[in-house]
């Protein structure tokens, strides 16, 4: 199993960015699935999940301004990032609680993704 995220990149604050993170291979089922960062000398830590039921939940700092979403179908997720704030700056990591039999799941990671916020 993998997880492929793309689109961090370099943004003025203000600005918006959208974070795509698609799971490839043998899958049987995905569980929750998230993105996390990690900024320089920080903890890495929770910035918005989605079950697979649809059930979101974010971090406080973000509430309001980022947006997670999933396909099913595709095996995605997805996270919109607007109104960005320099302290957003920090590596992004899509996760996903994947099973790939039944009754055998695991967590899996993606690369981070760089999202810079400067002017």
């Amino acid at each position: 199993v993998q997880l492929q995220a793309s689109g961090g990149g370099l943004v003025q604050p203000g600005g918006s960015l959208r974070l795509s993170c698609a799971a490839s291979g043998k899958i049987f089922s995905i569980g929750h699935m998230g993105w996390y960062r990690q900024a320089p000398e920080k903890q890495r830590e929770l910035v918005a999940r989605v079950t697979s039921g649809g059930t979101t939940n974010y971090a406080d700092s973000v509430k309001g301004r980022f947006t997670i979403s999933r396909d099913n179908a595709k095996n995605t997720v997805t996270l919109q990032m607007n109104s960005l704030k320099p302290e957003d700056t920090a590596v992004y990591y899509c996760n996903g609680y994947i099973g790939v039999y039944f009754n055998l799941y695991d967590t899996y990671w993606g690369q981070g993704t760089l999202v810079t916020v400067s002017s």
